[in-house]
C-alpha cells in the first residue's frame, strides 16, 4: 500500500506519542523539545482545560533522567511564584517514563520576543526575570541554565523562567508550619550527581549549563563554587542579549552588565535583589552604583529627570523676557 510523504510522517509522529491511559490527559500535539524531554500539548479532561505535559523522550534503563525529572518537578512545586511555571501533576508512564504536568503557557520565548520589543520594554521583561530568580535564590534554589531560551513573556505580559532541569539546592527546605517538620528533608547539595557530573557533566555527557551564559567557575565545573552569583553572572548575559541592539548601549547598562559578568564572583552584584535594584536606578533617572559618571552624563541625567520642569522654568523666563522687551520700551 502507498503512502505518502505526509501520511508517513503523521504517522511517525502518532507513533511517537506517549501513552497517556490511565490518567485525565489526553496528548495533542508536541510544542517543545528539549535535552532531557518533550513537552506536550494536552487536554485535561477532569477539569477542561489546556495543560503541558512533559515527558522523558526514550524509556532508559539507569533511571537517571526519570530522577533529573522528578527532581525538576520538585523544584518547581516548592517554587509558587507568578514568573515561575506551577506544576499540576506528576506520574509514570506504562513504558516507566516519568511524566509531569504543568500550565500551559501562551507566548513566546525571549529571543523570539526581543527583536520586536523596545529597550524599556525589554529591560522591564528583564526586571521581571529578576524577581523570579530572586525568590528561587531566597529558598536556596540557583537556576544554573538562564537563557532567553529558557525565559517565556506570555500574551498578556506574563514572564516565566523555565526549565530547571539543572538546577542545584542550596539549602533545605523550611517547615511548613512551626513544630512541624517533612518527612523527609533535603539536604543542601541533594540531588546532586557524583563523579563526572560533579565536574560539570552529566552521565550523558551533557555541560550543566549554555556555553555564553555560563559563568567562569561553572564551565570549569566548580561545583562547590556555584552560588547566587553564578545566576547574576547569566543574568548579566541575557542582559548583553538584550542590549545587543542598541548601538551603542547607554553606558549605565553596560556598566551594569559588565558588573554583574565578572570575571570572578567577588567582584559581581552579590546578589539579584541588588542587580535588579540598580537597574531600576536607571530606569527611573537616578545615578547608578556599578557606573562612575563624569560632569557631563551628570548633567545630562539630571535633565534627563527633570526635563518637564525645567522646559516649563524655561518656557517662564522666556515669556518674562518677551514681556519686559515689548512693555519696558
Amino acid at each position: 500500500m502507498w503512502l505518502s510523504d505526509e501520511a508517513l510522517r503523521h504517522l511517525r509522529e502518532v507513533a511517537d506519542l506517549p501513552d497517556l491511559s490511565g490518567t485525565p490527559y489526553d496528548i495533542v500535539e508536541a510544542i517543545g523539545r528539549g535535552g532531557m524531554g518533550t513537552v506536550y500539548l494536552a487536554h485535561d479532561r477532569d477539569l477542561d482545560r489546556e495543560v503541558a505535559v512533559k515527558v522523558i523522550q526514550l524509556p532508559e534503563e539507569d533511571g537517571e533522567l526519570s530522577e533529573r525529572m522528578l527532581r525538576e518537578a520538585r523544584i518547581l512545586a516548592r517554587l509558587e511564584h507568578p514568573g515561575i511555571v506551577p506544576v499540576h501533576d506528576v506520574g509514570t508512564l506504562p513504558d516507566g517514563r516519568v511524566f509531569y504536568v504543568m500550565k500551559r503557557v501562551r507566548g513566546s520565548r525571549l529571543d523570539e520576543h526581543a527583536p520586536t520589543a523596545s529597550l524599556p520594554e525589554r529591560l522591564r521583561i528583564f526586571q521581571r526575570i529578576c524577581e523570579a530568580v530572586a525568590f528561587a535564590h531566597a529558598h536556596g534554589v540557583i537556576h544554573r541554565d538562564l537563557k532567553p531560551e529558557n525565559v517565556m513573556v506570555g500574551t498578556f505580559g506574563e514572564v516565566l523562567v523555565m526549565d530547571w532541569g539543572v538546577a542545584k539546592i542550596l539549602t533545605p527546605r523550611p517547615p511548613l508550619l512551626p513544630g512541624l517538620r517533612p518527612a523527609h528533608t533535603p539536604q543542601p547539595g541533594e540531588g546532586e550527581k557524583t563523579g563526572r557530573e560533579e565536574r560539570g557533566v552529566t552521565g550523558h555527557g551533557t555541560i550543566l549549563g549554555t556555553p555564553g551564559y555560563m559563568a567562569p567557575e561553572q564551565a570549569r565545573g566548580e561545583v562547590e563554587r556555584i552560588d547566587e552569583r553564578t545566576d547574576v553572572y547569566a543574568l548579566g548575559a541575557i542582559l548583553s542579549f538584550l542590549l545587543a541592539r542598541e548601538q551603542p548601549a547607554p553606558r549605565p547598562l553596560e556598566s551594569i552588565r559588565r558588573r554583574a559578568m565578572a570575571e570572578e564572583p567577588d567582584g559581581r552584584y552579590p546578589n539579584v535583589g541588588e542587580l535588579a535594584e540598580d537597574l531600576s536606578r536607571y530606569l527611573a533617572g537616578m545615578a547608578v552604583l556599578a557606573h562612575r559618571e563624569g560632569l557631563l552624563e551628570r548633567t545630562g541625567r539630571f535633565v534627563r529627570r527633570y526635563r518637564t520642569p525645567i522646559l516649563l522654568i524655561l518656557a517662564y523666563l522666556l515669556m518674562r523676557t518677551i514681556l519686559l522687551f515689548v512693555f519696558g520700551r
